[in-house]
């Protein structure tokens, strides 16, 4: 039997819990992983993925862009539809300003010089992190962490030993030793 020890990886890519999430995601991304333990000093707080960023991004709408079109304040001018029925606030005014308060999540994610405050700045790894952690002891077989890993739809268990974060196995890795033949 072939331990997840035998496997994992013991060089950990860590995240604290009060770096923004766009340092997380840019340390992530350097890194080329998907996902990572969350640590304050030694002690294990939670995981963050991709996953988790993405859906923080996709569930804030966008802070309206200024339009090239849109005419600064005060220019705007009144019209006869407007000056009509005063005891209603014209909703076509607002429709005018607010036209692009969706935003695509991609740009989002790409643009943060733009007037629009920048989310993943403005929030921490600690607001969007997976609080319960899966963890396996560095005995247990690979076998155990893959299904596992099937049962909860995850992909990555981190490895504790003695409670202290030891390592991690991955899919990759997983899939790594059934390619080489580490996997008796």
């Amino acid at each position: 039997m072939t331990t997840i020890e035998a496997i994992m990886t013991r060089e950990v890519t860590t995240l604290e819990p009060d770096m923004s999430l766009r340092e997380a995601g840019e340390r992530l991304a350097a890194d080329g992983l998907s996902g990572a333990p969350v640590v304050s000093g030694t002690r294990l707080m939670g995981v963050v993925s991709i996953t988790d960023l993405v859906d923080f991004q996709a569930s804030n709408p966008g802070v309206p862009a200024r339009r090239d079109d849109q005419q600064e304040w005060g220019e705007f001018e009144t019209t006869d539809r407007w000056d009509e029925d005063l005891s209603e606030p014209p909703s076509g005014y607002f429709v005018d300003l607010w036209a692009e308060s969706g935003g695509d999540v991609r740009a989002r994610f790409e643009v943060t010089d733009g007037p629009e405050w920048d989310l993943l700045a403005e929030h921490t790894v600690a607001e969007v992190m997976t609080r319960s952690v899966v963890a396996l002891a560095p005995g247990a077989s690979v076998k155990e962490a893959a299904e596992l890993m099937v049962k909860r739809g995850i992909h990555r268990v981190l490895v504790l030993r003695d409670g202290e974060l030891a390592g991690i196995v991955t899919t990759t890795d997983v899939v790594r030793a059934v390619a080489d033949g580490t996997l008796a």
